[in-house]
């Protein structure tokens, strides 16, 4: 695929990518060039040549509609007095999206005590959950559909929670960092005393459906949510093993039984546990950190 005559020639592979540039009419400094956060794979005075995995040099994947996209930029850097000014140029790779995508952003195997693997799964689903959204594009004050899900195999049946989610600007996150809560105290929905943000009403044990309302923070900027999934022994919920929301007119009420929301009673405080249970054991579960994203939140009426 051509982007600009005799500039820049782009190649979009199943899973690679190869990009050139090639220009003979300028004096840029092919080493200055950058496809993300890589550098050059080869290059000559006239041609900067990039030959890198998709899951290389911080390519963003989007899903909108019928298109798995990959999203990346060509960055050429060079000092105030060159003559060839700094620019940045789009790239971007598209794809039919396979009709059975899911966005799996951790696909981590796992083994756990005396059964054989764990699989777990979050992402961003459409209206109903029945799929994947079509866009990870959100205005203000709309529900953004998240499932997690854990694939128990032959393992004994086990209840999946999120311990917290919070959302950030950044894939990573980083000390010192500006984040905006979601979930906190071990499986305490704080955003649902604000808001429209709710626990679905369960449907599989080893499913978790969330409806959370759009939020102010970093509108219109990239937006990670950074959370703990935990596969857990049903029979061994507690104050820190727990998965509670806040409906208005009754408080803190757990999800998967509320006569026993007396375990949400913590979540205006520090919810600990009396029970000394490990998952460094792996005899009750486990835990993994996993990171959906990037989405946006926009502002229409602004």
């Amino acid at each position: 695929m051509i982007l600009s005559p005799a500039e820049i020639t782009l190649d979009c592979e199943a899973d690679h990518v190869t990009l050139v540039w090639m220009d003979s009419r300028t004096q840029a400094d092919t080493s200055l060039f950058r496809l993300g956060s890589c550098v050059p794979t080869s290059l000559t005075p006239r041609q900067a040549f990039f030959s890198v995995e998709l899951n290389d040099c911080d390519f963003r994947r989007l899903v909108t509609g019928s298109e798995l996209n990959y999203t990346n930029d060509l960055v050429y850097a060079s000092s105030p007095d060159s003559y060839v000014h700094p620019f940045t140029l789009p790239v971007v790779c598209s794809y039919e999206r396979p009709q059975d995508w899911f966005p799996r952003i951790y696909e981590p195997v796992f083994s756990t005590y005396g059964v054989e693997n764990l699989v777990f799964h979050i992402g961003i689903m459409n209206a109903d959950f029945s799929g994947p959204a079509e866009s990870t594009t959100f205005s203000l004050g709309s529900l953004i559909p998240i499932m997690a899900s854990v694939e128990q195999q032959t393992h004994q049946p086990l209840l999946l929670l999120l311990e917290e989610c919070v959302a950030t600007t950044t894939p990573e996150l980083q000390p010192g960092s500006d984040f905006y809560p979601i979930i906190n105290n071990k499986g305490c929905l704080v955003d649902s005393k604000f808001s429209r943000t709710k626990f679905e009403p369960r449907q599989k044990s080893s499913e978790l459906q969330l409806s959370l309302q759009a939020f102010r923070f970093a509108l219109a900027q990239e937006v990670y949510i950074h959370c703990t999934l935990l596969a857990w022994d049903p029979n061994g919920l507690d104050q820190t093993k727990k998965a509670c929301h806040y409906k208005k007119a009754h408080g803190w009420e757990l999800l998967d039984d509320a006569a026993y929301s007396n375990l949400c009673d913590c979540c205006d405080f520090t919810c600990n546990s009396r029970k000394k249970r490990s998952l460094a054991s792996g005899k009750n579960g486990l835990a993994q950190k996993a990171v959906l994203g990037p989405l946006i939140i926009t502002d229409f009426t602004s």
